[in-house]
């Protein structure tokens, strides 16, 4: 064995307090890093842009159609881990069109759609907001499908003057949800875990997964969900000038091709954006106008920063991956959303 002198002791020993000091160092390096970044990044998040920022202050030097975007599920507010927004805005959306609306350059609208669909309530306000944008200014509004524009991407694109889907589109999907409910009771009886839920009113816990439903609950969710069905297939019929009866045919939640959607006279062409810009200057006589993108991104520094930015999942239980699951489908707002595409 060899033999390990004083001295060589004392010499790791100084190695180990000098490694030790350089990694407090970086680490309070690192540290200062950090905070100036966030720092510069909470000024700059007060920073907002125009046609692609919060500002919404469309540049147009004469008269021009505006392109109207609207990707993801239609939703109210939608942010990432750090609260930046992401994906389709509903609010600025809705500002948007008012914005649009009112400005006496605007001669158009084209509205691109490629969505799953989203809430009853949020599909319904901003099929509303652009009915009215083509009832108040007679200006067109055209409706242009992406990869997808199933449910409540079918719903507002309903008061366009013409609907355009992309060849490879995904549409239909004519129907309402309210999620998937679950009952775990048995799977707490089986770990002896009891529940007790107080209520006043025999209904008011309803759709609990601790309980089972009764039939009266069951009833009471379908009257909801036949409702928002109503007012979706007069919307369309009212929009489409089809009859209601065969309407209700269609919309029984099947997804149709964009060729298929042509055949039922749920659309009016297929074609891209670049094809539905140059179908409205030429039926329109509008030769003359710049189209204008208005596309909603957060410019501040923040969101530069960590938008890309991605939180790791650390579940690795079973139980816990799947209670994660139920609990975020129990979540069941009423919606005009396509199971399998949201």
């Amino acid at each position: 064995m060899a033999e390990i002198r004083e001295y060589d002791i004392e010499e790791i020993e100084a190695n180990k307090k000098n490694n030790k000091n350089r990694r407090k160092k970086s680490l309070i390096i690192f540290g200062c890093i950090i905070a100036g970044i966030v720092g510069l990044a909470l000024i700059g998040s007060f920073v907002k842009g125009k046609i692609v920022g919060e500002g919404g202050e469309i540049p147009a030097k004469g008269p021009y159609i505006a392109t109207l975007y609207v990707k993801g599920t239609i939703a109210d507010v939608q942010t990432d881990s750090f609260g930046i927004p992401i994906g389709y805005q509903h609010d600025w959306t809705l500002k948007m069109i008012d914005d649009i609306s009112a400005d006496s350059n605007n001669r158009g609208l084209i509205l691109f759609v490629d969505s799953p669909g989203g809430g009853v309530y949020e599909s319904d306000e901003l099929y509303l907001k652009l009915k009215d944008y083509r009832e108040n200014t007679g200006r067109p509004i055209y409706a242009v499908m992406g990869s997808m524009a199933t449910s409540g991407g079918y719903y507002i694109s309903a008061p366009a003057d013409k609907i355009i889907a992309n060849r490879n589109t995904w549409t239909g999907s004519l129907g309402v949800t309210i999620g998937t409910l679950y009952d775990i009771s048995r799977f707490l009886e089986k770990y002896g875990i009891n529940t007790v839920t107080i209520t006043a009113g025999d209904n008011k816990a309803m759709g609990s997964m601790v309980d089972p439903l009764t039939e009266e609950q069951r009833a009471i969710f379908q009257s909801l969900v036949d409702d928002a069905y109503a007012q979706f297939i007069n919307i369309i019929s009212e929009e489409r000038g089809i009859g209601l009866e065969e309407v209700r045919t269609l919309a029984d939640g099947r997804i149709y091709t964009a060729k298929q959607a042509l055949e039922l006279q749920l659309i009016d062409d297929i074609g891209n954006i670049e094809y539905a810009v140059g179908n409205m200057k030429n039926t329109y006589k509008l030769q003359d106008c710049e189209v204008i993108d208005v596309v909603y991104k957060d410019n501040s520094l923040l969101g530069s920063l960590l938008g890309e930015v991605k939180i790791p999942d650390m579940r690795s239980s079973d139980v816990t991956a799947l209670l994660s699951i139920i609990e975020g489908d129990s979540k069941f707002p009423i919606s005009y959303e396509c199971e399998i595409l949201k």
